[in-house]
């Protein structure tokens, strides 16, 4: 599409030499309009070629805040044309009616160049009500995430507290404001605790979608489970919501511990999925993860999850960490972290103690990284849960 032709106003006093420049700059199709003084300009005019004899001093300077103005001479010795170059002018030239088409080329560049200027300005309106309309949106958006981030706490276990001789703890800290990290610790009847911890690939929003998902389904199986059977009731689980995940589509797996202690055998009974790093048992100054392999929950069809268990000593922790834990510690490999976390695992009594050596004590249980609080960004959400008992209840 053609765009309209720019008018050019061409200010001189009447008379051969105006209409011979005005004439001169109409070559090419260019629209001219002669004018006396730039108050005889109509509104439509883009451009002005002003002879310099045509303004006083005073004059220059409010036409070139108006209009872009380029001067033409006769002379470069003319009278007012350092006032002009002073007042603002695109450009001059001398004798253009010897250099006509120079002077047209220097119209139709001046021409462009305001195109290209007023389409900037477009440009920076449009960016400028895009970028108010972006920080509206961000804020709506931080207040969701920060509303969801509030109800996901609401849904974690009183900490700490104490059952029957084992004490639950944890650390909470999502990598923004929504956790893809989920755990629950309580009581199933008066001889069996219930505690799970939970890791969904991802974080944010759709990974804390599946943590609400996890803690309605606990809640449903724990109010159909008889009592029975107890070894059989974490490996049915994670088959459950293996099945629940992948029947929702939404393409996310978690990883995932399901435990439950028999209270007068002293006795845990778990299954796991995937779980890394593996829980770390630590008694009598030792410490070893938990025996056992799982498929991950959410991926497989049809996957089986083992039944395993084994005795709780008199005095053991339990400690359970997400996989965020591992870029806080020092290694080059899986392995290497792995053992580096054993070993401050058993250096650690409390999560204090956990916290502080993995250099993240100056986050409180439930902070998150946001740049609105001045933290510096967390690698991933970090979790970590410690289960302590049967003589470690007063430690």
């Amino acid at each position: 599409m053609d765009r309209p032709k720019q008018l050019i106003g061409v200010i001189d006093a009447p008379g051969p030499a105006r209409d011979a420049l005005a004439e001169t700059i109409a070559r090419d199709g260019l629209a001219v309009i002669a004018a006396e003084s730039p108050d005889e300009l109509p509104p439509e005019v883009s451009l002005v070629v002003a002879h310099v004899r045509a303004l006083s001093d005073e004059q220059w300077e409010p036409l070139c805040e108006r209009l872009p103005t380029l001067v033409v001479s006769d002379s470069r010795r003319s009278p007012g044309l350092l006032s002009a170059i002073d007042a603002g002018l695109v450009d001059y030239i001398v004798e253009p009616l010897r250099h006509g088409q120079l002077l047209r080329r220097m119209i139709r560049k001046v021409i462009e160049l305001r195109r290209l200027e007023e389409a900037r300005r477009e440009d920076q309106v449009r960016l400028e009500e895009l970028n108010e309309s972006l920080e509206t949106h961000l804020a709506m958006l931080r207040l969701d995430q920060q509303a969801g981030g509030q109800i996901q706490r609401k849904l974690l276990p009183p900490r700490p507290q104490t059952a029957a001789g084992v004490t639950c703890d944890y650390w909470f800290a999502p990598w923004l404001y929504l956790s893809g990290d989920f755990l629950d610790f309580q009581r199933l009847d008066e001889r069996h605790l219930l505690f799970y911890f939970a890791d969904v690939s991802g974080h944010g929003a759709s990974s804390a979608f599946v943590t609400v998902l996890l803690k309605y389904l606990a809640n449903r199986w724990q109010g159909e489970w008889d009592g029975s059977a107890p070894e059989a009731l974490p490996p049915r689980w994670l088959s459950d919501l293996n099945r629940e995940l992948l029947e929702t589509g939404i393409g996310k797996h978690a990883t995932l511990f399901v435990g439950v202690i028999d209270l007068e055998r002293r006795y845990l009974h778990y299954s796991l999925g995937a779980q890394l790093p593996m829980p770390l048992m630590v008694t009598n100054g030792e410490v070893y993860p938990l025996p056992g392999v799982g498929m991950p929950v959410g991926l497989f069809p049809g996957a089986e999850y083992p039944i395993l268990g084994c005795s709780l000593p008199e005095n053991f922790r339990l400690w359970l960490c997400s996989d965020g834990v591992l870029e806080c510690l020092p290694g080059e490999t899986l392995d290497t972290r792995l053992k580096e976390l054993e070993q401050r695992v058993l250096a650690s009594k409390t999560l204090d103690d956990l916290r502080t050596s993995l250099a993240l004590g100056h986050l409180a249980s439930g902070d998150h990284a946001s740049l609105d609080t001045g933290i510096e960004a967390l690698p991933d959400d970090l979790t970590i849960m410690m289960l302590s008992g049967f003589g470690n209840v007063d430690s």
